[in-house]
């Protein structure tokens, strides 16, 4: 991931001009990326989450309400309030857990079970979430069509997770395994379709961007710490390794081939900009985040025999 997207924002940059006739395709191929995530949760991990509704509940505060006011604090701080950046920096901490969340939460030792089931939750929840969010920052500013974005995100996000669900149930599990040799490869090449084709469609704005990027990747780059932190630093009193790892990842990497195509579809073309920077910044963020938390178990590990030894 830390090589892919970047590349693929690169490809799309480059070769705009052959890419644009096949925008529109970018709703349909992120449907599929949704329905293979969706195959690896059944109603088990759901009802496992809704059993312990508090850190779900505590996630998405986290994650959709405490971060979406600093990045519109920030965001206002830094840009003025009728800056199209703020939207950004605010769609992206508004739109759903990301997928690729759950590759980083198993590598770092977290729960795969719960945070694939709040992939699910949060991305059937986004209908939602996404218009109210935007509205209650935004209301006197923006104005945006509810009614069609509940509509897409019910083809992008509702209705290929559910049928990714009602699969996994009727084949007890069996058909990620029987499908992934194909499904896998083919996701992945969707997703960079997704990431190309946006970085295609912004490409004629980036001129705009150029005198603003000083201000604008820095805040980017902040904005995505930040979510990081929050997801750690919230987690610190349950005093769980396990959780604090989950939650983190959670409220760090967000659905931001979504964000772009909502930011694209529903707001100034300059609006998707920190999406897409937030796209090349999450991944190597994520990184660190993984060094970071591996480095605090190894800490925790050697001191124990010493407090024994005492």
């Amino acid at each position: 991931m830390f090589l892919i997207i970047p590349g693929s924002l690169v490809l799309g940059f480059l070769f705009a001009p052959l890419l644009h006739r096949f925008v529109p395709a970018v709703p349909y191929l992120f449907a599929y990326v949704t329905l293979t995530m969706a195959l690896g949760c059944g109603i088990g991990h759901l009802k496992a989450v809704i059993r312990k509704p508090g850190i779900m509940l505590w996630t998405f505060i986290l994650a959709h309400v405490l971060s979406p006011l600093i990045a519109y604090g920030l965001g206002v701080l830094v840009l003025g309030a009728d800056s199209p950046y703020v939207v950004g920096l605010v769609l992206f901490t508004i739109i759903p857990l990301g997928i690729s969340t759950v590759l980083w939460v198993g590598m770092s030792g977290g729960s795969v079970p719960l945070i694939l089931a709040m992939v699910v939750i949060d991305s059937a929840l986004s209908p939602f979430v996404i218009p109210a969010g935007i509205h209650f920052f935004f209301r006197t500013d923006i104005e945006i069509e509810t009614g069609q974005m509940i509509a897409d995100l019910l083809l992008i996000i509702v209705v290929p997770t559910a049928l990714g669900v009602l699969l996994h149930e009727a084949t007890k599990g069996r058909i990620q395994g029987a499908v992934h040799p194909y499904s896998a490869p083919l996701s992945k090449l969707c997703f960079v379709a997704v990431v190309a084709l946006n970085a295609a469609a912004i490409e004629p704005y980036l001129t705009v961007l150029r005198g603003d990027l000083l201000l604008v990747v820095p805040l980017a780059i902040v904005m995505v710490g930040v979510c990081y932190a929050v997801g750690f630093f919230g987690t610190a009193p349950l005093r769980n390794r396990e959780l604090q790892v989950t939650i983190s990842y959670a409220s760090g990497m967000r659905n931001i081939s979504l964000g772009i195509v909502l930011a694209l579809g529903y707001f100034s073309p300059l609006a998707a900009v920190p999406v897409v920077l937030s796209i090349m910044i999450q991944q190597p963020l994520a990184t660190l985040h993984h060094y970071v938390l591996h480095k605090l178990n190894n800490s925790k590990a050697g001191a124990k025999p010493e407090g024994q030894v005492r």
